[in-house]
């Protein structure tokens, strides 16, 4: 990743970090909090995932992400894959989940 985008995803880290700062919503909950006795640690974690856009799907607009496996884009679908998230490839049905591998699957005693 170049220095540019280092700097602009730094950017948008502080930009979040300085909308939860200034939040008004935010400081009244937290001074709610305090005021029932309890002391306030906020920590927030954000994940950035940036996907490089290529020239000719820029062109092609949102018909071209729609087509990617019925009404899911492909950032959809990589958000789901990253959830362990399995479409259905022939029949329509629910998502299905993808269990970690157990080794000790099938495995049991008899006797």
């Amino acid at each position: 990743m170049n220095q540019k985008v280092k700097n602009l995803i730094q950017k948008l880290g502080e930009a979040i970090h300085e909308s939860v700062s200034e939040s008004e919503n935010i400081a009244g909950v937290v001074k709610n909090l305090r005021e029932q006795g309890f002391d306030v640690l906020l920590m927030l974690e954000a994940t950035i995932g940036l996907n490089e856009v290529e020239a000719e799907s820029a062109d092609a607009g949102e018909a071209a992400e729609e087509s990617a496996d019925g009404p899911f884009t492909h950032n959809d679908l990589t958000f789901l894959k990253s959830l362990r998230i399995s479409l259905p490839t022939e029949t329509p049905g629910p998502l299905a989940l993808n269990p970690p591998a157990d080794s000790s699957a099938g495995q049991g005693s008899e006797g």
